[in-house]
């Protein structure tokens, strides 16, 4: 009889068969008790074969349509089989080259152990992530937790972003959200909470995720006991026309799904008529006509939902 599979990895291939191997190449494939999954989110060619062919440890499922980020892992909640659920970025690495691989007393690899060891320290706790660091350089922090969205700006900001790891963020705490490269939810979570809302397409799903998971009884914390690496925006690019479009029309968005009156239409007035308004007037003067007009749809098609 197969062994149960402990943890599903779940990650998506959109155009990034490069990036999507060097994850696979630091995934524990030949651990039974962990299955791995990748979504191909309608690339161009066909890499889900390409997948498929160098790693058969893989399920590999090639979706037609391009799915967005919380639909291609929706297709992996769908297809998975293990108890606790890791949604990592296929632009990340769980370990680097120079590193050795570090293996729990009972052969799980150490990192993942400790995601499932924080999960299950209290029932409460409905989602977990690890310590981001970018894989770059000298690897310093993107993420050891976050600090709360303020009510009108939507304003906050990654603990840690961009310092050099000594150690100052080595203890585990609450989180007000997760971040998106890497988190880990229990199943049972999902099935009270529900699976990732697919109304965003790419970017702030796991914000409203994560004030999903808490609406339903649980809380999100951040693990420093676990690390991933992450190479950041393969996929997209820093100042894209599609970045700006759906984090121009996605913030909008959440405060729709998740700010309670006055606060949400206060938001609505900063987030348009301010934040909107400057953020036209800069790449106009940077004569980046392309970011100002995605801007503009942003703003519009939010106004038209």
């Amino acid at each position: 009889m197969a062994e149960e599979k402990i943890i599903s990895i779940i990650t998506i291939n959109y155009n990034g068969l490069k990036d999507t191997c060097e994850l696979m190449d630091t995934l524990p494939l030949d651990d039974t008790s962990i299955e791995v999954i990748v979504v191909d989110n309608a690339s161009r060619e066909d890499e889900a074969t390409v997948i498929q062919q160098r790693y058969p440890q893989v399920k590999v499922i090639r979706s037609n349509v391009n799915l967005g980020f919380a639909g291609g892992n929706n297709l992996g909640i769908e297809a998975a089989s293990g108890k606790y659920l890791y949604f990592i970025n296929n632009d990340t690495l769980l370990y680097l080259q120079d590193e050795p691989i570090k293996k729990s007393k009972h052969g799980m690899q150490a990192d993942l152990k400790a995601l499932v060891d924080r999960l299950d320290y209290d029932p409460q706790i409905g989602m977990v992530c690890p310590k981001i660091r970018f894989a770059w350089g000298q690897h310093p922090i993107q993420y050891a937790g976050f600090t709360p969205l303020s009510r009108v700006t939507l304003r906050n900001h990654a603990i840690g972003f961009n310092e050099l790891d000594y150690g100052q963020y080595d203890t585990a705490h609450p989180t007000p959200y997760a971040h998106g490269a890497a988190m880990m939810v229990r199943r049972e979570v999902i099935e009270k909470a529900g699976m990732m809302p697919t109304c965003f397409f790419l970017y702030y799903e796991e914000l409203d995720w994560s004030m999903m998971i808490q609406r339903a009884g649980y809380t999100v914390w951040y693990e420093p006991a676990s690390t991933i690496y992450h190479k950041e925006s393969q996929t997209t690019g820093q100042e894209s026309p599609l970045r700006t479009y759906y984090i121009t029309r996605n913030r909008l968005l959440l405060v729709k799904r998740n700010s309670p009156l006055p606060w949400r239409y206060l938001s609505y007035l900063y987030l348009i008529f301010v934040a909107g308004t400057k953020a036209i007037l800069k790449d106009l003067s940077k004569r980046r006509f392309d970011l100002a007009k995605a801007t503009l749809r942003g703003l519009w098609h939010f106004i038209k939902l």
